[in-house]
């Protein structure tokens, strides 16, 4: 005999059921919104995510380090995928380049805030042990000017700015009582090393023959000029300010003084680790890239600076490093300067784009001072490590605009030397201190 239907539990399993499906749609809209959240422009849409969430990137302590700092405690790199990124502090650029080699499979790293130079050095064996190259890319630059050139107080008289030709006799006269005139930099054909030699340069000081160049770590500057160890030194901030907030010495100039809104650090990896995980060299590209856009606004500086101040990052008080974060200026010898512009520029001015005529400029100082041979096809260099075509993916998934073109056109220097990335030879004709013929 047919059992008769139970109507009430008929009801009752229809609205289970329907509750159900309820449950199953909203946590599939609010999945779906949550990616929608974190990917805007729909990166990832058809995949699986992010290939690893982890990585570990390097960084040196200075302020250009910013947005690999920012993105990490700001929670930038979870919301696209990557939160198991580390930012690893590294001791000095030469640790730098040890680990990038290693990459952390043997428990080095596999990217870096990084001098604009270095991957282009260690990509071709040039600074690395026993010259065997380890291919990298740079995915983006991190920051436009504020580093510096400092000069230790016992010159503080002598009258040494963006013109260092004072300090010329100053050189020779310490030279001819037997001592010798040390100065300073971060890494061989890195960005200090380039900016302090041209600064000499232009003034008539061979900085191969007239001085002798040493390096020195970024964190190590200030306490190295204080026990007597240099006469002048480049490096990023906030040692600098730092130097000049001790009174050991002064700022000569600011390297945006030198070259106006100049490229410096990159976001540099280990190619083999972006071509084996694309998507998530894209999620920590986006991570960093929405980091400098952060870092740029003013009404964050008085937080990032007590953010890079704290002890785990930079271990300085924040004053080291707002002032220039600001543009502002205490160049330590009664010259005092507010809303310079020359403040470090993370994102506007197309700070973080890394424009290919820039590394080749970079490259053809190199070739000027003999780290690179004079037959280097810079273009052909350039095209293989720059990855700017990363970038721009990257920036449209913020949302972000990327130039028109790879090229920022003609750059003009202080000395009113002009620089054409379609022609290096003739900007290296102009220059009359070289190591090449």
């Amino acid at each position: 005999m047919t059992k008769p239907i139970d109507t009430a539990l008929q009801t009752k399993t229809a609205v289970d059921s329907g509750r159900r499906e309820f449950l199953r749609n909203s946590a599939a809209a609010a999945l779906t919104s949550a990616v929608a959240g974190a990917f805007p422009s729909g990166v990832f849409a058809q995949t699986a995510g992010p290939e690893t969430t982890k990585a570990i990137l390097g960084y040196i302590a200075l302020t250009d380090a910013a947005p690999l700092v920012i993105a990490k405690e700001k929670g930038l790199l979870e919301k696209y995928g990557v939160g198991a990124v580390e930012v690893a502090k590294q001791a000095s650029w030469a640790a730098t380049r040890d680990n990038l080699v290693l990459g952390s499979e043997k428990n080095g790293i596999d990217g870096a805030h990084i001098l604009t130079p270095m991957p282009y050095l260690i990509s071709t064996g040039k600074v690395t042990q026993n010259n065997v190259p380890t291919p990298m890319y740079i995915l983006a630059r991190l920051n436009l000017d504020s580093q510096a050139i400092s000069v230790a107080q016992e010159y503080k008289d002598v009258g040494a700015t963006l013109d260092a030709s004072p300090l010329k006799a100053a050189f020779e006269k310490k030279k001819a009582a037997g001592k010798e005139v040390k100065l300073a930099m971060t890494f061989p054909g890195g960005t200090h090393d380039l900016w302090i030699r041209y600064w000499m340069a232009a003034a008539g000081i061979d900085p191969d023959k007239d001085v002798s160049t040493i390096v020195v770590p970024p964190p190590q500057m200030v306490a190295n000029m204080k026990v007597g160890n240099m006469d002048a030194f480049c490096v990023g901030e906030p040692w600098n300010e730092q130097l000049v907030n001790q009174g050991i010495g002064f700022t000569a100039c600011t390297t945006g003084e030198i070259w106006k809104k100049h490229p410096e650090k990159a976001l540099g990896m280990r190619a083999d680790w972006v071509d084996k995980n694309p998507r998530a060299t894209q999620a920590i590209l986006a991570a960093v890239l929405e980091a400098q856009q952060w870092c740029d606004k003013l009404e964050n500086k008085e937080e990032l600076a007590a953010i890079l101040g704290r002890r785990q990052w930079f271990n300085v008080p924040p004053a080291d490093v707002l002032g220039r974060l600001k543009g502002d200026i205490n160049y330590g010898n009664g010259r005092l300067a507010q809303a310079t512009g020359l403040e470090m520029k993370f994102f506007k001015d197309d700070a973080s784009y890394p424009f290919k005529s820039h590394d080749a400029w970079f490259l053809t100082e190199n070739i000027r001072w003999g780290k690179f041979e004079a037959t280097t096809d810079v273009k052909a260099l350039v095209d293989k490590i720059n990855r700017e075509d990363l970038w721009r993916a990257a920036a449209k998934t913020i949302g972000a605009s990327a130039p028109a073109s790879t090229s920022r056109g003609k750059e003009t220097f202080f000395d009113g030397k002009v620089f054409d990335s379609e022609n290096p030879s003739a900007y290296l004709a102009s220059l009359a201190i070289k190591r090449i013929a």
